[in-house]
């Protein structure tokens, strides 16, 4: 999978992977993380969420990246405010509002100093969305970048053989293996995906907290 997958998703609007409300599951257990209000909260991989717009209406700071630059667009017209642009020095785009700070480009050319300190990080689209031969490399660089920030991280799991991802099937183990050194890991909840995942087969969306050991 590389970028084009993604820009022709936006450029077609294919982007069924957008929830047009905020995400019950977010709401139910953000306060897990027992963040202080003003705290900065990273979601990698953040699209136009509108979970962006909850984080901020409830006193939170917010960073993200993004691939899509017309994600990004189409992300501060909703919130109503207009952004600063710059370019930063490896070519990303630097997407700035009060309290929300997105850059626009692979998120593995974002580095920790780019990225400025981080209190927790908010994953619902981006472990998911990456094939399997990329996830250990997307976590390695995720806990670079962060050093260990907490996780609240969202994941799907269901029957692989029964539908191709993205988004793609994440298990308990596979959770171990890129995170349990360096996390004590927590479900906090599971809950069956209504109507199935995208209609073709039963799926389950599972709530981690991820605690630096």
């Amino acid at each position: 999978m590389d970028a084009n997958f993604w820009h022709q998703k936006w450029e077609r609007n294919e982007i069924g992977f957008h929830r047009s409300t905020i995400n019950p599951l977010l709401i139910s257990h953000f306060n897990a993380l027992a963040l202080a209000k003003g705290s900065r909260v990273f979601l990698p991989l953040c699209g136009k969420t509108l979970d962006i717009g909850w984080l901020l209406a409830n006193g939170y700071r917010v960073a993200g990246v993004e691939l899509s630059e017309m994600a990004v667009r189409q992300l501060f017209i909703g919130l109503g405010i207009t952004p600063q642009v710059t370019e930063q020095r490896n070519g990303m785009q630097y997407y700035q509002g009060k309290n929300i700070d997105i850059f626009v480009g692979n998120l593995f050319d974002l580095s920790d100093e780019m990225l400025g300190a981080v209190d927790a990080i908010y994953d619902r689209a981006a472990l998911v969305a990456l094939p399997e031969a990329m996830r250990s490399q997307y976590a390695a660089h995720l806990l670079a970048i962060t050093h260990t920030a907490p996780q609240l991280l969202i994941c799907f799991e269901y029957d692989q053989t029964l539908m191709e991802g993205p988004p793609f099937s994440i298990s308990a183990a596979e959770i171990q293996q890129h995170y349990a050194s360096s996390y004590q890991l927590t479900l906090l909840a599971r809950a069956a995906v209504p109507g199935g995942l995208k209609g073709q087969c039963a799926a389950r969306e599972n709530v981690w907290l991820l605690n630096k050991r």
